[in-house]
């Protein structure tokens, strides 16, 4: 279980920073602001699961 929280504590920050870059992309470029408005709500999901699992990660290896 702990080999899980590993892997998936550093993808699962990727995707904040995928979705962070993608965002900030479509602003400066002048896209549509509904488009940046869901791609931040995404990150303030993603950055709740990565927190998720990095806790998780926490809580198994100290075991």
């Amino acid at each position: 279980m702990e080999q899980l929280f590993r892997y998936l504590g550093p993808i699962a920050m990727a995707a904040v920073v995928l979705v962070l870059a993608l965002g900030l992309f479509n602003m400066m470029r002048g896209g549509a602001a509904s488009t940046s408005q869901t791609l931040m709500r995404w990150r303030v999901i993603l950055q709740f699961v990565a927190i998720v699992f990095l806790m998780g990660a926490l809580y198994f290896t100290s075991r």
